[in-house]
């Protein structure tokens, strides 16, 4: 028998605002490189990491029933995964354009530290995501010792 749930009040009218997390439990992976051109230690050289990125969001439900579609939220972060994350002045932008690989980097204004990538990503996602959503807050963990939120 078909259960129907009918109630006076709207409860998703209602609801206010919710948090939605994608990849609490299991994170988010892309796989990227960087380097931090302006380190005195061992960061200063072309390295990659397995980075674990989770995503919060708080907003109203939007008239499909949810805060984003999970899938805006992941397209966004894909678009990093098997790239190389450079700073803007960093000469490897030359090196890779010029070995035609130009479109696996990703320049940013700032040296991609975990700090940065987490920045950056929540301001991709605020510029894409509706007006109903009200807070984003992206963790990206580097290794298993060093998780920036």
């Amino acid at each position: 028998m078909t259960q129907r749930i009918s109630q006076a009040a709207d409860p998703v009218a209602t609801a206010g605002e919710r948090e939605l997390v994608v990849g609490d439990e299991r994170p988010i992976r892309i796989s990227a490189g960087h380097r931090l051109m302006h380190h005195d230690g061992k960061c200063s050289r072309p390295h990659g990491h397995n980075y674990e990125v989770t995503v919060r969001m708080t907003g109203e439900l939007t008239e499909d029933g949810w805060v984003i579609d999970k899938g805006e939220v992941t397209s966004v972060i894909d678009e990093w995964d098997h790239r190389f994350l450079v700073e803007d002045g960093d000469p490897l932008v030359e090196a890779f354009e010029e070995s035609g690989d130009g479109d696996a980097l990703v320049v940013l204004d700032h040296p991609p530290t975990a700090e940065v990538m987490a920045a950056v990503l929540e301001s991709r996602l605020a510029d894409r995501l509706p007006d109903t959503v009200s807070d984003v807050r992206v963790t990206v963990r580097e290794t298993s010792e060093l998780c920036a939120r």
